[in-house]
């Protein structure tokens, strides 16, 4: 029995190191292989989706899709049996990616058309950063989601305050612009508002008063100032947190500028540092 459970236990090594080792020869040509797949499946679900090709090679489409289905099934599964914590993979980021991966063909069954939700694939590109050793360049994320925690109290009362704009200028369209000019109700005024005011302009609604031209021009130019205000609280935020983080990268002594943030001693004056702490040798 002991036997039969070290060699489970060496298979499942195994195939983690080649699942999980992005750092081994034999994951790396994994993963590359994965993300092979990935593509295919992201581009043959494209192609159906235009009626001529579809028309001409709808059964290659399906079954090539529900043989790719099967193989991420399959991976799916041996990633949970091969992790030792496999509860920590389900819910990860990845494992929910994985999951929904795999989702659209079997819900094609009960919701015809579904399929075409595995695109969704996509989102498994993300492991190129790990094969390729990009991390630090995914880690700059944090960068951008602190900045966005930072200043969303701010945009949540900037979308408040534009919601209530759109409902009073689109009620004001549609006083003035009436149902004969396209303005039915009030709805479709606040849609039409807020259609003009990210500069969209379907076209498909358009003020022929004077006023509603006028009250239109208005607008129209502060969508302008909609685009840049959020952005600006951002970039912002995102200026702030650089700045922190250059200050806390000065060395305390000399106040020189440290670039590498792993560095261990001040090269200016030979500051110690031990955990994000400056001890002076004495």
């Amino acid at each position: 029995m002991k036997h039969l459970k070290s060699k489970y236990e060496i298979l499942r090594q195994k195939i983690y190191i080649v699942i999980y080792g992005s750092g081994t020869i034999a994951g790396k040509t994994f993963d590359l292989l994965l993300l092979a797949v990935i593509l295919l499946s992201v581009v043959l679900i494209m192609m159906q989706s235009v009626v001529r090709y579809d028309k001409l090679h709808h059964d290659f489409f399906v079954i090539s899709e529900w043989i790719i289905t099967v193989f991420f099934t399959l991976e799916y599964i041996l990633r949970i049996i091969s992790n030792k914590k496999p509860l920590n993979y389900i819910f990860s980021f990845y494992g929910f990616v994985d999951l929904l991966s795999l989702l659209p063909m079997y819900l094609s069954f009960f919701f015809p058309g579904s399929e075409a939700l595995g695109v969704i694939r996509s989102l498994r590109l993300l492991r190129l950063f790990a094969i390729l050793d990009l991390i630090p360049v995914l880690n700059q994320s944090s960068h951008i989601k602190e900045s966005l925690r930072a200043s969303a109290n701010k945009i949540v009362v900037f979308v408040y305050f534009i919601l209530v704009m759109s409902v009073i200028l689109g009620t004001i369209m549609f006083v003035i612009e009436g149902r004969h000019n396209g303005f039915t109700n009030i709805p479709n005024s606040i849609y039409w508002c807020i259609v003009t005011m990210t500069t969209v302009g379907y076209g498909d609604i358009a003020p022929i008063t004077p006023i509603g031209k006028a009250i239109a021009s208005f607008i129209m130019i502060m969508g302008y100032g909609i685009i840049a205000v959020p952005t600006g609280i951002v970039t912002a935020e995102l200026s702030k947190n650089r700045r922190t983080k250059d200050v806390k990268n000065n060395c305390p002594r000399c106040k020189t500028f440290i670039y590498n943030e792993f560095a261990n001693y001040c090269y200016n004056c030979g500051e110690k540092f031990i955990d994000g702490e400056v001890k002076i040798d004495e």
